[in-house]
């Protein structure tokens, strides 16, 4: 399917029928409040919440009639009754005993939360055992502005090099919130967002030049990352990120007509030929207010035709990503 398709269909979700489905999250944090919120916009009523406590979510619950189960998924989960999705979204190192346990209950349609494992072995092991679907839930995969990027280029003749950085802004970490391995794997847990949304624009490295430098006390295999290398479209790519200073996430691809860019990931800019001045690309969204690419992901998955699954990666896919972070990151 084209990428013109994947956009068209992603800006117009708001037009699904998906009153009758219904949907049962795993988890007790903030994200599965933003995952309820995307569910109620695309219409969805009967929504079942399975968390450890319930703490966090109670008043939330309460205030939108939705049924909240507590004690775990390995108690509650099966006394959610049926359900068209599970989205898997508990703390990440639970993850694949979440998914586990969920096909065990017999449930075969499965979003789960990125970036599904920090280990490709697991991943790999899950994808090798499972007979329910299994995608991973990268929304920015599934941001229509990605879906409009890349049918420009497309009509331009395709990207003819990229360049992407991903520096993270450290004092925003919430280092009390996870366990200590997902800071030491946070290439995985986090800059994934960014190295996988230039992976669907020019493919997946052939080659690969990584360098690292520096360490931090929770992150001891480096600060600073640049690399280069080529695509197996043939496409010239290079990053950098410095943890210890300033900047943004950011994609920058050329064609032989216009350089793009996604700075923020959410816009879309672009800068014709020739030329240094930047300017807004339009594109739609079916729900400005909800957080981009809950929404859209949900109605990929509930989407009863399936023709757009493939815009979020099996858990096989989701390794090769784990794969090149290992790679540019030094795992």
């Amino acid at each position: 399917m084209t990428d013109t398709l994947h956009y068209d269909w992603l800006v117009g979700i708001k037009t699904l029928r998906l009153q009758d489905r219904a949907v049962i999250i795993i988890g007790g944090s903030e994200i599965v409040r933003q995952y309820v919120l995307a569910l109620e916009g695309l219409g969805v009523r009967k929504i079942v919440v399975v968390a450890a406590t319930g703490a966090y979510l109670s008043k939330f619950c309460k205030s939108h009639e939705i049924k909240l189960l507590k004690g775990g998924f390995k108690k509650s989960l099966r006394l959610a009754g049926d359900a068209d999705l599970v989205i898997v979204a508990p703390p990440l190192p639970l993850s694949a005993s979440a998914i586990q346990e969920t096909c065990r209950c017999g449930y075969s349609n499965i979003l789960v939360e990125k970036p599904g494992s920090l280990y490709v072995a697991e991943l790999e092991s899950l994808y090798a055992h499972m007979s329910a679907d299994v995608r991973v839930a990268y929304n920015r995969l599934a941001y229509p502005n990605l879906h409009r990027l890349k049918s420009l280029v497309e009509e331009e003749g395709g990207i003819t090099s990229c360049r992407f950085t991903f520096t993270e802004r450290l004092s925003s970490i919430n280092f009390q919130k996870n366990m200590a391995e997902v800071y030491e794997r946070w290439g995985i847990s986090n800059s994934l967002h960014v190295i996988s949304m230039a992976v669907e624009l020019i493919g997946f490295p052939q080659e690969l030049h990584a360098l690292q430098r520096g360490s931090l006390e929770w992150h001891p295999s480096g600060s600073v990352f640049v690399g280069h290398g080529i695509s197996e479209h043939d496409i010239p790519f290079s990053y950098h990120a410095d943890w210890g200073s300033g900047g943004r996430w950011g994609v920058e691809v050329n064609t032989h007509h216009n350089s793009y860019q996604l700075i923020p990931l959410e816009g879309l800019y672009a800068c014709k030929r020739d030329a240094s001045t930047w300017t807004q690309v339009p594109f739609d969204t079916a729900f400005p207010t909800i957080k981009p690419g809950f929404a859209e992901e949900a109605a990929i998955m509930l989407d009863g035709s399936r023709l757009h699954r493939e815009i979020l990666p099996s858990l096989h896919k989701a390794g090769r990503y784990n794969t090149i972070a290992e790679e540019i990151f030094n795992y």
